[in-house]
């Protein structure tokens, strides 16, 4: 393992270990990074030491609306933009209370693509 990926895992621990009361949070490698997942449901991931959270279409523009960005990355020819994952803000990952809020609705929306899906 990298020593960038053993630090998002640390990263991605101590965010999880400020998630009390969402169930049971776990922690896993994630391509360069580490995933949080709530029951088996990934909702954020950690790359390159930026926590990036799910959004849907209600959540999405509260991220826009303070500034966050998707994820990207750079695909063989171009910059491939994920638009169901955001940048969390700086002001939601400072702030306790409002990042276990931000991630319970980001595991909804994790949960309510997955439904989607089957």
């Amino acid at each position: 393992m990298s020593q960038r990926q053993d630090a998002a895992l640390e990263r991605a621990r101590e965010v999880a270990d400020r998630l009390t009361g969402l169930g049971a949070v776990s922690v896993s490698r994630f391509f360069s990074g580490a995933a949080i997942a709530i029951g088996g449901v990934q909702f954020a991931f950690i790359i390159e030491g930026t926590l990036y959270l799910r959004t849907d279409d209600e959540s999405r523009p509260e991220f826009e609306a303070l500034g966050a960005a998707p994820f990207r990355y750079g695909g063989r020819t171009r910059s491939v933009k994920v638009s169901s994952y955001f940048e969390a803000p700086d002001e939601v990952v400072d702030d306790a209370d409002t990042l276990r809020r931000w991630a319970a609705r980001s595991h909804q929306a994790a949960v309510g693509a997955r439904r989607r899906r089957v």
